[in-house]
């Protein structure tokens, strides 16, 4: 059997898991956020630091981060393996999106934690 060292699971099933996993959190966080616009009457900074002030905010925005980056890699090597038939061409850009997605995750665990 050939593995596939682009992929995060194991197999195709194993990335359908994960990529359905991350939308319903990813989904749960954007219900979440906007729920909490429509609920506070008027949103200030100071409304806005104490909300992530709260451990479990963090904790949610974190696992949401985490999310977004096993989503988008699982996604952008699908589309890319579909669209992008030049392996040269292919191999830069998943490594460029990810190294991007990647950033975004480290820039948010400093935001969120102040490391």
């Amino acid at each position: 059997m050939v593995t596939n060292a682009a992929t995060l699971g194991r197999s195709g099933v194993h990335d359908f898991i994960l990529i359905r996993a991350s939308a319903i959190i990813l989904t749960a966080y954007a219900l979440f956020i906007v729920g909490f616009f429509l609920s506070t009457p008027q949103v200030t900074y100071t409304v806005w630091v104490n909300l992530f002030a709260q451990t479990w905010v963090k904790v949610f925005t974190l696992i949401t981060l985490l999310s977004l980056l096993v989503h988008a890699w699982i996604g952008l090597w699908q589309v890319l393996t579909d669209y992008v038939k030049a392996v040269a061409v292919r191999i830069f850009l998943q490594f460029v999106l990810n190294v991007a997605a990647l950033a975004y995750l480290v820039t948010g665990i400093v935001v969120l934690w102040g490391v």
